[in-house]
């Protein structure tokens, strides 16, 4: 099965582009109420996820008083400076949902991107866990 009839669209995925400043990441994700979401750059192109923790241990590592973590200070470093890249990889849209559990398991959900590494959206791991379970019931013949 495509993967396809899955994909939240990227219009309703909060998602941060890789210029805006530490303090605006911060902000954004705050208010999106997730622990990681999707780092796009310019272009729309998938650069990777960004975690609390990231923004964390960035902070940390480059304030060694926490006594200096102002507004101010998280706004001369990028999320390009504190991304790691290649942590979460994303799927091509033409993925199967075969290959899909498995980047799953890992991750609460999953970027996809077309063929020009453009972001189209996020597929969540509990809708595919719901398809699977479903597949499950199906082949037992019961109904859902």
């Amino acid at each position: 099965m495509n993967i396809a009839s899955f994909i939240m669209p990227k219009v309703e995925v909060a998602y941060l582009h890789d210029n805006m400043t530490i303090r605006q990441g911060l902000e954004k994700l705050r208010r999106s109420g997730f622990s990681a979401i999707p780092v796009l750059d310019a272009e729309d192109r998938y650069v990777g996820v960004i975690s609390e923790g990231d923004f964390l241990w960035r902070i940390l590592d480059h304030n060694e008083e926490l006594d200096s973590v102002t507004r101010r200070s998280l706004e001369h470093m990028t999320l390009r400076d504190i991304i790691q890249y290649g942590k979460v990889k994303p799927v091509c849209i033409d993925t199967n949902m075969e290959q899909l559990l498995g980047q799953a398991q890992m991750q609460n959900f999953v970027p996809v991107v077309d063929d020009r590494n453009v972001f189209v959206g996020i597929i969540t791991r509990s809708d595919i866990i719901k398809y699977f379970v479903k597949k499950q019931l199906d082949a037992a013949g019961c109904r859902v």
